[in-house]
């Protein structure tokens, strides 16, 4: 009860800063976020509805496409963000009224300081087991479709909003909103200490052959069985090998724990992953 708790308040505050940075630094200066939020924010410019709704409407289907693959827990907590982070962009709305929170605010430091607040909030909400933004969601399972990494799609996504606000703002607008983007994004690895998009992980266990299995069949990610030997004991063992997104450590973590609770998990960071991944055998 504490952790959920904990997690809570953590995913609260982290969405409630995110939706501080938006209202307080970007919206006023016309600069947007890359990801689900920049599409609402370029939505609402064009419309003049409500971004919050915005914001839940489009991340919605990418919530239910994630309720598979990422695991409830994920989802439940993802959803809680976003409508927090609707909810908190409605209520900066009408306290600050469109305007800046600090009054002719140049553009590159309302991007700086925006990028800092922003990725402080996003942060502590990926930090604490959720995410705000649908595109990421999508980009895995477009891994599967196409050849290109979760980190490469987002940022073809990205690059194409920028390039779409430069048509509705203007170019220096669209510039900007790159230098808050790229601000954010440092600031969200500071926060989540070096948090990346893939992990490599060995799972030391006696049932090697269900995990690997299961992991296979309910998250769709190849595994590699190792042989190796205890130290202490000498007990040949098999580990499971695998690299998996930074959304995905959850859902592993309760397969290999519902099937052994003694199961030894380690998880590290990978900076860069290549080659062909190997498919399922279609029979």
């Amino acid at each position: 009860m504490k952790t959920y708790v904990k997690d809570y308040f953590f995913l609260t505050i982290g969405a409630l800063i995110y939706a501080f940075a938006i209202e307080a630094f970007l919206m006023p200066s016309r600069i947007i976020d890359g990801g689900v939020t920049g599409i609402s924010m370029i939505l609402n410019a064009l419309s003049g509805k409500p971004l919050g709704i915005f914001i839940v409407v489009i991340n919605l289907p990418f919530i239910i496409l994630a309720l598979k693959k990422l695991g409830k827990r994920f989802v439940f907590f993802t959803f809680y963000s976003i409508l927090v982070f609707a909810g908190g962009v409605t209520m900066f709305s009408h306290l600050l009224h469109g305007h800046c929170i600090i009054e002719d605010l140049e553009l590159f430091l309302a991007a700086v300081f925006g990028g800092l607040i922003l990725g402080a909030g996003v942060g502590l909400v990926i930090r604490n087991g959720a995410s705000l933004d649908g595109t990421e969601i999508m980009a895995i399972y477009a891994t599967k479709k196409i050849p290109f990494s979760v980190g490469e799609i987002i940022m073809f996504i990205n690059l194409f909003i920028f390039t779409l606000a430069g048509f509705v703002y203007d170019w220096k607008h669209a510039l900007y909103s790159i230098i808050t983007y790229f601000v954010a994004y440092k600031t969200m690895d500071i926060v989540i200490e070096g948090l990346n998009e893939s992990k490599s992980v060995f799972i030391i266990t006696d049932y090697s052959a269900q995990i690997g299995k299961d992991i296979m069949e309910k998250m769709d990610v190849s595994v590699t069985y190792i042989d190796a030997e205890g130290g202490y004991s000498g007990v040949q063992k098999r580990i499971v090998y695998c690299v998996i997104s930074r959304l995905q450590v959850q859902k592993l973590k309760e397969i290999a724990k519902n099937i052994d609770p003694r199961a030894f998990i380690a998880i590290e960071n990978v900076y860069e992953v290549e080659g062909v991944r190997i498919k399922k055998r279609k029979i």
